[in-house]
């Protein structure tokens, strides 16, 4: 259900924070968190703002936090409260984030002075925040992203096309259904298996029409790339560097659902339309051209997920710069040297948390909306549905090879950004 924090507060709305009762202040150092949580960020990132919080209202706040509740006490030294907040499904909003991290500066400096009812009508503001994009272009920018992941996987002119229309209808229709609350999997289920339809349906079609090779046929899963969970997957792995063990493995679990439930439809798909596993045809590109090639495809791609994201046009920009030359380091290091994907993956996360960590410094961006968008764009998802797909067959040991390879660059991605994070990050390197 959701809480009335109007008819809640409404007694105490003339009184200066500082001045309120126990109850209030839980109230206030509760919405924060739970905005927090809502957003997407990491179990860290939402205690230390509650923490903040509370340090100004002069309580003690100690919380333990899920993927999408927190239970919660806060104690002044005659009395104790407890509570328990809920959300009623997981979702990313970096703007709203921005908003709430901004709104959490400004009440360390000047919270003491607000009553109770200007913080509350704050919140109410950046609760009210309308998405940046509409379906359209929501559609548009899944389109962008996982055509540019296609051409940076190895694919040509056609597979980026079929991935483009694929990608963009299905990753549209997801946005439709979500604005209409229909449950995470049945969404998911439907986006996915109508984005590798339209897919298959145009490759074949170009191969009827104009004589085009099967093999283009390669690129079929880079038209669901737009599900991968990217803040859920890295985010556990910051919480449980922090041992917030119980957040870490939630979010490690619904991250690997959506990619269960991804990987299986298309798996299903592939079965029914006869459609095997093959790598990319040749390019025949320089290294020169190549990696020319490769940095406005990474900027795109960074740039369409970042959308998904509902990062601002500026925050999106920013984000993708830092994906342009993270990524493009990734993929010359796997191109030019002996070195396993898995250590690019990590050089090229520990990359984007430094940029990132420059311009947070510089303009105050949260550091998760910078970094996640970033290397969403080195997740493995092909390497996740060979796996799939293969074990689905019973070849066991190709199966089992592209899903160590998937988990090695999987647990290389967040631990980029830790290290980025102890060496830059003075109060998440400590443990108080």
């Amino acid at each position: 259900m959701a809480i009335p924090w109007a008819k809640l507060t409404q007694n105490s709305n003339a009184e200066v924070v500082t001045q309120a009762s126990l109850m209030m202040k839980a109230a206030i150092v509760g919405r924060v968190g739970i905005m927090m949580l809502s957003c997407g960020t990491g179990a860290w990132r939402v205690r230390e703002s509650m923490n903040t919080v509370a340090r100004v209202l002069k309580i003690v706040c100690t919380a333990d936090i899920g993927l999408v509740s927190i239970s919660y006490s806060c104690f002044d030294k005659n009395d104790s409260v407890a509570e328990t907040l809920t959300l009623a499904t997981s979702g990313v909003n970096t703007d709203k984030l921005s908003a709430i991290e901004h709104f959490v500066r400004y009440f360390a400096q000047k919270g003491a002075t607000l009553t109770v009812h200007q913080v509350h009508e704050r919140m109410d503001k950046i609760n009210q925040k309308s998405p940046n994009y509409t379906p359209f272009l929501l559609g548009l920018a899944a389109a962008f992203a996982c055509s540019s992941f296609v051409f940076l996987l190895g694919g040509g002119l056609v597979e980026m096309f079929c991935s483009f229309v694929g990608a963009g209808i299905g990753n549209y229709v997801r946005a439709k259904l979500n604005q209409r609350h229909l449950t995470l999997f049945a969404g998911l289920a439907v986006a996915v298996a109508l984005s590798c339809l339209i897919y298959l349906s145009l490759a074949r079609g170009l191969e009827l029409l104009f004589q085009i090779r099967g093999i283009h046929e390669a690129g079929y899963i880079g038209a669901m790339l737009f599900v991968i969970p990217g803040f859920p997957f890295i985010t556990s792995g910051l919480d449980l560097a922090k041992l917030d063990m119980r957040s870490g493995i939630e979010r490690f679990i619904h991250a690997f659902s959506i990619v269960m439930v991804a990987t299986l439809i298309g798996w299903l798909l592939a079965l029914a339309s006869d459609l095997h596993p093959s790598n990319f045809a040749p390019l025949h590109l320089s290294v020169w051209t190549l990696l020319l090639l490769r940095i406005p495809a990474s900027f795109a791609g960074v740039y369409g997920f970042s959308m998904l994201f509902n990062s601002a046009p500026k925050m999106a920009m920013i984000a993708a710069l830092i994906g342009a030359v993270a990524n493009t380091l990734r993929l010359e290091l796997v191109d030019l040297t002996t070195w396993p994907s898995a250590v690019a993956a990590l050089i090229g996360a520990l990359t984007a948390g430094l940029l990132a960590a420059a311009f947070h410094e510089k303009l105050g961006y949260p550091r998760i909306s910078l970094t996640v968008p970033a290397i969403v764009i080195m997740v493995p998802g092909l390497y996740m549905y060979r796996a799939m797909y293969y074990i689905g067959v019973g070849s066991l040991s190709i199966g089992a090879q592209c899903l160590v390879n998937a988990l090695l660059i999987l647990a290389c991605l967040p631990l980029g950004l830790i290290l980025a994070r102890i060496l830059l990050d003075k109060k998440w390197r400590y443990t108080n």
